[in-house]
C-alpha cells in the first residue's frame, strides 16, 4: 500500500504514489495507493465533523475572529457540504448562490477582498464563487488553528517539527502525546483501508516538512496494531533531509528508509519481505535503503543492481484515488497563480534531474537534481494519452526541475502531429532558446503557462548564483511568452550571500517593472536558505558566509549561516511580499518603493525605463543556418487574380491564410506563390523530414536568383510567418 500522508494539495494528487503503482504494474506488483490527505480533508469539512469542531473549540476561543466564527456556526454547518460539493466541481450553478452578497458567512480572511469586478471580469463567476469558498474555508481553518489544532493546514500539518530538525528530538516527544483530533481522523480512515487491503507493506510517499509528522503518526499506528506489517518512507523529504541520519528511535516507526529514486529501492523491499530467505537472490540486498541491523542504523546500498532508465519505470498510474473528489481553490485572484491550487492535473515529467544543474543555491550534488535524464518526445506523448484515456483528465503538470527547451519543442510538435488537446504548464529556465517562434509553437500545442527562477534580479548575484541568464535576457523571454499569450510566475529570491540592500531593492525595482509591462503575471518572494548539499553549502568560504552546524542524528539539509554583509534580511519579508501582492493585481505601480517598508532603505539606482528599453532592443535578423523551419498553420487558398499596370495586365495569384481567429492576405506573382505553397508542403508538421533554414534558402536562390533574405522579411512573409510558418 502506497500512501502520500497529510497534507500536499487539495486539488490534484502529488503524483510520488502513482509514479511507484505505475512502475510496479510493470514488474506485476499488486499495489494499492491513497492520498490520506485528501481524505482526511474530506472527512473534516462535513456538517458532521464541523459539529464536533465547534462543539470541542469552543471552550478554547482566545480572539474576537474565532468568537465571530463560532457564533456563525449554524451558518457554516447548513452550507459546508454544498461548498466542498460545488469545489468538487459537481454544483457549477451553486456559484450563483455563493456570488451573492453575503450568503456565506465571513471571518477576518474578508476584510481585504479584492475588487471583485477588477479581479474577476476576465475569470468569471466560476472563479469568484471558488475564491469567495477558498475564503471561507480558510476561516474554518483559523478557527480549527486556534481552538483545536496549531499544527493545521490546508497544504501541510505540524509542518515545523519538520524543518530543520537535526534532532529528532522535538518530533520523538510530540509523538508520545495522544492524538490530535485531526489525528484521530487520519487514524480513522487509515484503519479502515489496511483492513480493507490487508498490504504486507505500507509505505509512505514525503515530498515535504508538511507531511512529516502525519507519515510517523501513521506508522506508530500500524506498529502498535499491525506488528505484522512492514512500513517504508521514501520521497523528497527523506532524499534531501535524512541522508545522515542517525537516531535509532526512527526505527520504532518504520522498518526502512529509502533514497532517492524509489523504483529499485520498492522493488528490492518487496523482493525481502514476500520471500525472505537465502534462496532469493535478492536476500538482504537493498539499495540506497536505511534499516536497523544487530541494534544499529545501517544504510545497505549492497545490491549491485542499476536503477532502472526514465523509458523502463511505466506510466504513471492514478487508479485507487478520488480523483473525482479533489477540491479546487483560488486563493489569490490571479489566473497564473490559480493553477497550483485549481483544477486537476496530470502529473509528469520530461526528464529526470535538471539539464542545467549549476545553480549554486540548489542541490546538484543530489541525484534528484544532478542525474539528467531525458525521455523521448514520442514517449512522454504516449504516457500522456494513457494518463488522459484512464484518468479522463487533458490538463498536465511536467513537474520538471527545469523543462528541456529542445524537448518541450518535440513534445509541442509530437502534441500537433497526433491532434491531441491537452492543456499543459511547466517549470523552465529564462533561456534565449525560448524565442517568439519556440513560444508560439508551444502555445499551438496547449501550454498556457510557465514558472521559472528569476531569483535576485541583479546581473552580478545572477553570475554568483551561476544562473546562466542576464535580467534584460528574463524580460526579453518573458515578453515572448506574452506575445505568445503563455502566462509567466517568477520564483524571486532574496537575502542571497553578500547580497546588499541596495540590491534587494533594484531587485524589487526591476520585478515592479515586468510586472508593469504586463510580461510578468504571478511571482513569489523567498528567502535564501543554505541547505548543506548545495554549492553555497558544500563551500560556504567561498561565498562569504559562516554556517552554523549542529550535531546531526535525524534531518540534515537546512542550515543556519551568518553573512559577511552583516544585513537582517528578514525585515525585507514583509514589504517585499505586500509590494508583489498588489503588483500582481495590477496595483499600486505609481508608489515609490519606500512605501512598501517601515524602515529607510536606499533609493534604486535602476533607470525607471531599464526593461521598456531592453526590449526595444533591435530585432536580431540572424538566423542559425540548422534552425528547423516548421508550418503549423492551415493550407492557404489560393485565387488566380489580374492586376492592371499602365495599360499592362498582370497575371498575380492571391493566398489566403484563415486562422482560427483571423484571416490574412498576400499577392505575389504567380511563380513566387507556387514556391511558397510548395514551402509550406514541405515544411508541413506532418512531414517525417523537416527542412532547415539553410535549405530554404538554397531553394529560393536557386529558382530565382535572388538574394534571399530580402524576399525573407518583406511584409508578405511577416504574413506567412503570422499564419504558423515558425523558425525552431
Amino acid at each position: 500500500m502506497l500512501i502520500t500522508p497529510p497534507f500536499t494539495q487539495l486539488n490534484t494528487p502529488y503524483p510520488g504514489t502513482a509514479y511507484l503503482k505505475g512502475f510496479l504494474n510493470t514488474k506485476g506488483i499488486s499495489a494499492f495507493q491513497m492520498d490520506l490527505g485528501i481524505e482526511v480533508i474530506l472527512e473534516l469539512f462535513t456538517k458532521k465533523e464541523l459539529t464536533k469542531v465547534f462543539n470541542l473549540g469552543e471552550k478554547n476561543i482566545t480572539t474576537d475572529n474565532a468568537q465571530r466564527i463560532f457564533s456563525l456556526r449554524n451558518e457554516y454547518l447548513k452550507t459546508i457540504d454544498q461548498v466542498i460539493h460545488f469545489l468538487q466541481g459537481k454544483a457549477p450553478t451553486f456559484a450563483r448562490q455563493i456570488c451573492t452578497e453575503y450568503f456565506l458567512p465571513r471571518a477576518s480572511r474578508f476584510r481585504h477582498l479584492d475588487d471583485m469586478e477588477f479581479a474577476f471580469g476576465n475569470m468569471g463567476m466560476q472563479d469568484k464563487a471558488k475564491h469567495l469558498a477558498t475564503l471561507y474555508l480558510e476561516d474554518l481553518s483559523d478557527f480549527i488553528i486556534e481552538c483545536l489544532d496549531p499544527h493545521f493546514g490546508f497544504s501541510r500539518y505540524a509542518e515545523r517539527l519538520g524543518r530543520s530538525a537535526n534532532s529528532f528530538n522535538e518530533l520523538y516527544d510530540q509523538l508520545q502525546k495522544e492524538p490530535s483530533f485531526i489525528d484521530n481522523i487520519t487514524i480513522r480512515i487509515l484503519e479502515n483501508r489496511i483492513n480493507k487491503v490487508q498490504p504486507k507493506l505500507i509505505c509512505f510517499s514525503v515530498p515535504f516538512p508538511g507531511n512529516l509528522y502525519s507519515a510517523f503518526r501513521c506508522a506508530l499506528f500500524i506498529k502498535n496494531n499491525y506488528p505484522n506489517i512492514k512500513t517504508a518512507m521514501g520521497g523528497g523529504f527523506p532524499n534531501t533531509e535524512l541522508r545522515s541520519l542517525k537516531d535509532k528511535r526512527v526505527f520504532d516507526f518504520f522498518d526502512f528508509i529509502t533514497l532517492d529514486d524509489g523504483e529499485l529501492p520498492i522493488e528490492l523491499l518487496h523482493s525481502n519481505i514476500i520471500s525472505p530467505s537465502k534462496e532469493n537472490p535478492n536476500f538482504n540486498l537493498f539499495k540506497r535503503t536505511y534499516l536497523l541491523e544487530d541494534g544499529d542504523v545501517f544504510y545497505n546500498d549492497l545490491s549491485l543492481r542499476r536503477d532502472y532508465p526514465m523509458s523502463q519505470v511505466g506510466t504513471p498510474d492514478y487508479s485507487d484515488l478520488l480523483l473525482d473528489q479533489y477540491v479546487s481553490a483560488i486563493e489569490i485572484a490571479n489566473p497564473m497563480h490559480s493553477l497550483w491550487s485549481d483544477g486537476r492535473w496530470n502529473k509528469l515529467t520530461m526528464a529526470h534531474g535538471c539539464y542545467w544543474g549549476k545553480c549554486t543555491f540548489c542541490d546538484v550534488s543530489l541525484d534528484y537534481i544532478g542525474k539528467y535524464e531525458p525521455v523521448t518526445a514520442s514517449l512522454i506523448v504516449d504516457r500522456m494519452e494513457e494518463m488522459v484515456e484512464q484518468t479522463g483528465e487533458r490538463g498536465f503538470h511536467f513537474v520538471d526541475e527545469a523543462a528541456p527547451p529542445a524537448l518541450m519543442r518535440d513534445v509541442a510538435l509530437e502534441i500537433i502531429r497526433r491532434g491531441l488537446i491537452v492543456t499543459w504548464w511547466t517549470n523552465i529556465r529564462f533561456e534565449k532558446s525560448f524565442t517568439e517562434d519556440l513560444c508560439r509553437l508551444l502555445k499551438a500545442s496547449g501550454c498556457v503557462a510557465v514558472s521559472g527562477g528569476l531569483e535576485v534580479a541583479s546581473d552580478r548575484l545572477l553570475a554568483l548564483i551561476k544562473k546562466g541568464v542576464t535580467v534584460e535576457q528574463v524580460a526579453r523571454v518573458c515578453a515572448n511568452f506574452k506575445l505568445a499569450g503563455i502566462m509567466v510566475h517568477a520564483y524571486l529570491m532574496y537575502g542571497y550571500p553578500t547580497q546588499t540592500e541596495q540590491e534587494t531593492v533594484d531587485s524589487l525595482e526591476m520585478v515592479r517593472q515586468m510586472f508593469e509591462l504586463d510580461i510578468l503575471q504571478s511571482g513569489f518572494w523567498h528567502q535564501f536558505a543554505l541547505t548543506a548539499h548545495s554549492p553555497v553549502g558544500l563551500d560556504p568560504d567561498a561565498y562569504g558566509i559562516i554556517p552554523e552546524y549542529k550535531e546531526i542524528t535525524f534531518a540534515d539539509n537546512d542550515v543556519a549561516f551568518k553573512d559577511s554583509t552583516g544585513i537582517n534580511h528578514d525585515k525585507f519579508s514583509y514589504g517585499l511580499k505586500k509590494s508583489l501582492f498588489n503588483y500582481m493585481h495590477g496595483a499600486c505601480f505609481e508608489f515609490p518603493l519606500q512605501e512598501w517598508f517601515d524602515f529607510k532603505i536606499p533609493r534604486t539606482t535602476i533607470n525607471p525605463n531599464f526593461i521598456d528599453n531592453a526590449l526595444e532592443e533591435s530585432i536580431n535578423y540572424f538566423t542559425k543556418e540548422t534552425s528547423k523551419v516548421i508550418f503549423i498553420g492551415t493550407m492557404p487558398n489560393f485565387d488566380s487574380i489580374q492586376i492592371k499596370k499602365r495599360k499592362k495586365i498582370i497575371p498575380k495569384t492571391k493566398l489566403t491564410f484563415h486562422t482560427t481567429d483571423d484571416e490574412f492576405e498576400i499577392i505575389l506573382d504567380k511563380e513566387k506563390s507556387d514556391w511558397i505553397v510548395s514551402l509550406l508542403k514541405s515544411c508541413h508538421y506532418n512531414n517525417a523530414s523537416i527542412n532547415t533554414f539553410k535549405e530554404i534558402r538554397n531553394s529560393y536562390e536557386n529558382t530565382f536568383k535572388e538574394d534571399f533574405e530580402l524576399f525573407w522579411y518583406e511584409e508578405e512573409m511577416d504574413v506567412v510567418r503570422a499564419a504558423g510558418l515558425l523558425i525552431l
